[in-house]
């Protein structure tokens, strides 16, 4: 005989089920829309509409715009991880990522958006997010870097820390410039060449 604890677990087990499978919805939704317009066009009410229901519905799931906009790039990464057994460098990764981007601006200008964010009163979850974003790379494209000098493709007296710093800020400047003048920027010509140019070990 089932136990009326049991019974009472069937229905919250359907229900966060359901919520789980409305918040994919959303995320889906949130993503399409910033793929095709870009971030202006992703308010919570516009999301709200696009899926047909109430702002209010809406805010259960996602309380803030920062929320919401977290919430997309996360699950934006995580969908475009790339083949973690294929062999990687530092700036190598940096490059891939810029060739990957260019076919979805809409989603390098919500980086954009979250990093502009992030140096603003006013946003404090967005803050952490991208400060653990930005130590976790760090660290990842450090190991990376000490790799490459272990093998002797970088010169060993480099600080790791140092060029996975440098990558990133270059990645990133030539993600704006790309934004606002796509033909006059080549983000993977320029990485491949501060690739070729970072010093090998003797």
């Amino acid at each position: 005989m089932t136990s009326s604890a049991d019974d009472d677990a069937v229905p919250q087990r359907r229900g966060y089920r359901k919520g789980a499978e409305r918040r994919a919805q959303i995320l889906d939704e949130m993503i399409r829309m910033v793929a095709a317009q870009g971030v202006d066009a992703s308010s919570l009410r516009s999301v709200a509409d696009a899926l047909g229901i109430t702002h209010a519905a809406l805010r259960h799931y996602f309380p803030s715009r920062d929320d919401l906009l977290l919430a997309v790039y996360h699950e934006h990464e995580v969908r475009s991880q790339a083949d973690p057994d294929r062999p990687k460098s530092a700036i190598g990764d940096m490059r891939e990522s810029a060739v990957r981007n260019r076919a979805v601006p809409g989603l390098v200008q919500l980086y954009t958006t979250l990093s502009a964010d992030a140096v603003q009163e006013g946003h404090p979850a967005t803050r952490e997010f991208m400060r653990e974003r930005f130590a976790g790379l760090r660290a990842e494209l450090a190991d990376l870097i000490r790799a490459d000098q272990a093998a002797g493709r970088i010169r060993a007296d480099l600080d790791p820390v140092d060029l996975a710093s440098l990558s990133i800020a270059a990645s990133d400047g030539l993600q704006v410039q790309w934004l606002l003048d796509p033909g006059a920027v080549d983000g993977e010509r320029v990485l491949r060449m501060l690739e070729q140019i970072v010093p090998r070990a003797d």
